[in-house]
């Protein structure tokens, strides 16, 4: 009130250094008053309807993503682009977790040699010591794709990943190339691998190239997700930050933005507790230092 009293026409023959003393406002903070930001009331007006209408949406079908959204806001004549009703859904927590057909990526039923699980009792206190594989599915708006993918167990970093519409032994096999590719060295001693005992993890193909490099062979009991928790973990996080927030139309969609969240936001940003509130990179860069 007593900036509108200052800001007042009828009293600009006043200098504002005094009717500011008249009131006892302070004068930095009258001229932050002025550089508020001017609400615009049939623009707030209009948003409020749009997210009533929403809302309501969201409530008549609860399972619509933010395209589906956007087509039915746009069908109930709302100029609105995708941009803003992802803002507005994630805002109003109507981003759907869709629980639908969850496909099997583990086929144990094979003929191929299981391996005890190496990383139970074992302690690992330098990068490339232990590396833990799983797969997972991706939903797409109509169709499903999987992901492979690789981490260091010491420093969380996602080192490989693939993703692929085909749950073969290549969708595994190249993440592990990718893996060698930035990590192997003929130095290395010890490393061990660890998955699931499903086939892709089984077949001569990938034991052999893990062979091939020394690296010795770790395998989950059969049915217990707790053996490779580190990679169950990470898949979590990877659903619940960036899958379950977008709807990937198709598999290249899908795969920029799954690799951007790997390589950008979870390995260079993301905090960890067990790695003392730092990234993977930011750990394994202290972790050289020491060395």
């Amino acid at each position: 009130m007593k900036y509108r009293m200052i800001h007042d026409p009828q009293y600009d023959l006043i200098p504002v250094s005094r009717k500011a003393e008249l009131l006892a406002v302070n004068r930095r903070s009258y001229y932050k008053w002025l550089q508020r930001p001017r609400v615009n009331p049939q623009k707030t007006q209009e948003e409020m309807q749009l997210r009533d209408t929403l809302q309501r949406i969201a409530l008549e079908f609860p399972r619509y993503g933010y395209r589906r959204m956007t087509v039915e806001l746009q069908n109930r004549g709302y100029q609105v682009n995708h941009k803003k009703v992802l803002r507005l859904m994630r805002e109003d927590n109507l981003l759907c977790i869709r629980k639908q057909f969850k496909p099997l990526t583990t086929d144990s039923n094979h003929p191929h040699k299981i391996y005890p699980n190496l990383l139970r009792y074992k302690t690992f206190t330098q990068p490339n010591q232990g590396w833990a594989s799983d797969i997972t599915y991706i939903q797409l708006l109509e169709s499903f794709v999987y992901l492979a993918i690789i981490l260091d167990v010491y420093t969380r970093k996602c080192i490989g990943w693939n993703l692929g519409s085909s749950l073969d032994t290549t969708l595994a096999l190249d993440a592990l190339h990718q893996a060698l590719h930035q990590r192997w060295h003929p130095s290395m001693t010890g490393l061990v691998h660890h998955s699931d005992q499903g086939v892709q993890y089984a077949s001569n193909e990938y034991v052999n190239e893990l062979k091939d490099h020394g690296i010795q062979i770790s395998m989950s009991r059969k049915g217990n997700p707790y053996d490779n928790a580190f990679a169950e973990s990470f898949i979590k996080t990877l659903k619940y930050e960036e899958v379950y927030l977008n709807e990937y139309g198709t598999i290249a969609e899908a795969e920029d933005n799954i690799g951007g969240f790997i390589d950008i936001v979870y390995n260079k940003k993301r905090l960890h507790s067990s790695l003392g509130y730092k990234s993977p990179e930011a750990f394994e860069m202290e972790e050289k230092l020491k060395s």
